[in-house]
């Protein structure tokens, strides 16, 4: 099971919000590309960015910040403003590993298909739940379809990875929603990233459990608990490495 350390970009600094809302925001420091080197330290070989003030307005905005992170060596796994295939196009251009696509892709499966036909395992698909419904725009809109149905959906044309955030947990440390992501892992045969809410060693433990009984279980996305040291990463990514 892989681990992606998490690095969020808003206004050129690394920050994590609670539950994605911009007005309550933690700055952990000025370069992204800081944080990330330390998470190349620990031994990670991915990171998951997300550009914030991409995912607010609707077109990428800190790729400086990405492209020094994507320097550093490792995979990056980007997301946030992607919403356009020439986005898409520049993100993969300066070396970004897989775009992560989410207002898009709600909005426009023949988009998505396109996209899939393009760029194979290069792309996944984020689906941002809130109350069971898929939220847009930055988290701001969460009027979109049913995020379980979705799933099965995109699974069906042909997305290789989806990346199931419940919005609720995200940054709350309380961990994740269990329930929420084994009906993701239910509806797609593809690999299922799981996102939000992780706050302890317990969580991943659990998490790696449940991979033994649903393989497509790829990974976990872990952010504001590694900023707050309540997990370190090198236990993070052995637990990744070792059947329970």
């Amino acid at each position: 099971m892989t681990i992606y350390p998490a690095v969020d970009i808003k206004g050129g600094r690394c920050v994590r919000l609670s539950q994605g809302r911009a007005d309550r925001e933690t700055v952990y420091t000025a370069d992204p590309a800081e944080a990330a080197a330390e998470f190349q330290a620990a031994g990670a070989a991915w990171v998951h960015v997300v550009d914030l003030d991409g995912a607010f307005s609707g077109e990428p905005q800190n790729m400086a910040a990405v492209s020094a992170i994507v320097a550093l060596g490792m995979r990056v796994q980007l997301g946030g403003g992607l919403r356009t295939r020439a986005s898409v196009e520049r993100a993969l251009g300066l070396g970004v590993a897989r775009v992560v696509v989410g207002t898009r892709a709600a909005e426009s499966e023949a988009f998505v298909s396109e996209l899939v036909q393009a760029f194979g395992d290069r792309l996944a698909v984020g689906i941002d739940a809130k109350d069971g419904r898929v939220a847009v725009k930055g988290w701001v809109d969460a009027g979109g379809p049913d995020a379980v149905a979705f799933a099965g959906r995109m699974d069906a044309l042909g997305v290789r990875t989806l990346i199931c955030t419940d919005i609720a947990t995200d940054g709350m440390l309380g961990g994740p929603n269990f329930a929420s992501l084994e009906a993701m892992l239910d509806a797609a045969s593809c690999g299922v990233i799981a996102s939000g809410g992780v706050g302890c060693r317990d969580d991943v433990l659990r998490l790696a459990e449940m991979k033994k009984r649903r393989p497509n279980l790829d990974g976990v996305i872990v952010g504001k608990a590694l900023y707050e040291r309540r997990v370190d990463l090198k236990d993070l990514l052995l637990v990744g490495r070792t059947p329970v």
